[in-house]
């Protein structure tokens, strides 16, 4: 614990699902934070719930990061806030279908590439001018839907896959200034997961069973710890990776078999 401590770091889609464990677990490491999320009532209590255990500073923002001025704004913020950013998690997700290729409209392939896409690539761009200064770190949050071709969210695997090719290419670009870059594909009960599982329940239980640890992990218990790891400078010889964090489920891939008649 407080290996973070000082440490500034920015996290979108912070207000429930992976952002939240991610939140919570680095409010516990002692970093100061920026929360940023569309749900800002719901982001504001998840604040509130963590300031009571927090060390660092928590502030909070509403962020549409498929709109280039506020995730300037966001990360403007954070350097009003506390004067740098030492750690990016790009996380925000939202939306999506879970449906066959020839049925995906032009507007949902869009709409992966804006929120996963774009939103963390204007991220990037924004906070790479305070980070060159003195190093940082990256954290995509990218999917083993695209890795393993999982049926029905081509629009999801499509934009994750693309943030892993550019994760790499600022992982190269980047290095010289001690900025490093990294991807995480986690295998977890997060918050888009869950809206698929409400609507598709036989899912949870079919990603349960295929996984070789017989369990999807927790976002707070299982994936945040990596990627505190990420965030802290015990970490500052890696770069350029993608850690499958997901109980071994990128071993053999997953067999994604989802009923589209729903």
């Amino acid at each position: 614990m407080n290996q973070l401590h000082g440490k500034v770091v920015i996290i979108t889609g912070a207000a429930d699902g992976i952002g939240a464990g991610v939140a919570a677990r680095f409010a516990d490491d002692g970093a100061h934070l920026v929360l940023a999320d569309l749900q800002l009532d719901r982001l504001q209590v998840l604040a509130k719930d963590l300031r009571e255990r927090a060390t660092g500073d928590i502030v909070t923002c509403h962020s549409d990061v498929t709109r280039r001025e506020e995730v300037h704004a966001m990360v403007a913020l954070a350097t009003q806030s506390f004067g740098t950013v030492d750690a990016l998690v790009n996380n925000a997700w939202g939306g999506g279908k879970v449906s066959r290729l020839e049925d995906k409209t032009d507007e949902l392939m869009q709409h992966g590439l804006d929120v996963a896409y774009f939103g963390s690539f204007w991220a990037m761009q924004a906070a790479f001018p305070v980070m060159k200064q003195r190093g940082g770190s990256i954290i995509n949050l990218c999917s083993l839907n695209g890795v393993n071709a999982h049926m029905g969210t081509a629009d999801y695997n499509g934009a994750k896959e693309a943030l892993r090719a550019l994760t790499r290419t600022a992982a190269r670009e980047w290095a010289p200034y001690g900025i490093r870059a990294n991807a995480v594909c986690p295998g977890a009960k997060s918050a888009a997961f869950k809206q698929m599982a409400a609507k598709h329940p036989e899912l949870e239980a079919m990603a349960d069973a295929a996984n070789p640890m017989g369990r999807l992990g927790d976002p707070e218990t299982d994936i945040a710890p990596v990627i505190s790891f990420l965030a802290s400078d015990d970490s500052r010889y890696l770069t350029g990776n993608t850690l499958f964090v997901d109980g071994g489920s990128h071993i053999n891939g997953v067999q994604w078999v989802p009923d589209f008649s729903k």
